[in-house]
């Protein structure tokens, strides 16, 4: 994000208001924080997808959210394995879950940089 900034900030366009006196402040909200705005939405929805997976994670190691509540990963763990015998799609579905929310995750990531991207208004 900071290679965003910085990029962003060395345009001609953001030399020219501060060349017409623009203050720091109005430099950065009305031309650097619009063209930088694509880069944060994408990082923050792969982290929130990274997120999730560290929460099923840290769960099915027991290490999660206590036991009365439960998570993807307490559904893996050792009290659902003793039941993955008998029926395995005790596993696969919570996996799936688990999966399908992260990817869903990422496209709606996806789909609102494009949606908000200056560089994108008009080319479709």
């Amino acid at each position: 994000m900071r290679g965003s900034v910085i990029s962003v900030r060395e345009h001609m366009y953001t030399h020219a208001a501060q060349s017409t006196g623009a203050g720091s402040f109005h430099i950065l909200r009305r031309h650097i924080l619009p063209n930088i705005m694509p880069v944060v939405i994408v990082l923050f929805t792969i982290r929130v997808g990274a997120v999730i997976l560290y929460e099923a994670g840290l769960a099915f190691l027991g290490l999660g959210v206590p036991p009365p509540q439960p998570t993807w990963g307490g559904m893996l763990s050792s009290e659902g394995l003793t039941y993955m015998y008998l029926g395995p799609w005790l596993a696969i579905f919570p996996g799936l879950c688990l999966a399908v929310v992260v990817y869903a995750v990422n496209i709606f990531g996806d789909a609102l940089r494009d949606l908000l991207d200056p560089r994108m208004r008009g080319t479709q």
